[in-house]
């Protein structure tokens, strides 16, 4: 359900959020985020930035896309937040994650 959001929906529904994905399965955001917890030993929040941060660099490594591009397609308001994101995870810009790949 995550994969196919962030692929599908995120353009235009804007960025995945715990309360959405527990909405869908008839949850709380509290028990749906204990229960992700218990399968995956990382809290909701992390598994949906760590599939976000996935997809960002398969996108990225699409020289075509412009890195705005990559920022809407990924539901991200303003590629400033989108910036802040990647270089959050993995200590480099998009440019600079592009220059190294």
């Amino acid at each position: 359900m995550l994969k196919d959001y962030i692929e599908t929906k995120a353009c235009r529904e804007g960025l995945a959020t715990v309360a959405y994905f527990a909405e869908r399965c008839c949850l709380s955001s509290g028990y749906f985020g204990e229960l992700v917890r218990v399968e995956t030993s990382q809290t909701a929040k992390e598994l949906i930035a760590s599939r976000l941060l996935s997809h960002a660099k398969q996108l990225l490594d699409n020289l075509s896309l412009s890195i705005r591009q990559v920022s809407q397609s990924l539901g991200f308001d303003y590629p400033q937040h989108f910036v802040r994101f990647i270089k959050g995870h993995t200590g480099q810009t998009p440019r600079q994650y592009r220059s190294a790949s």
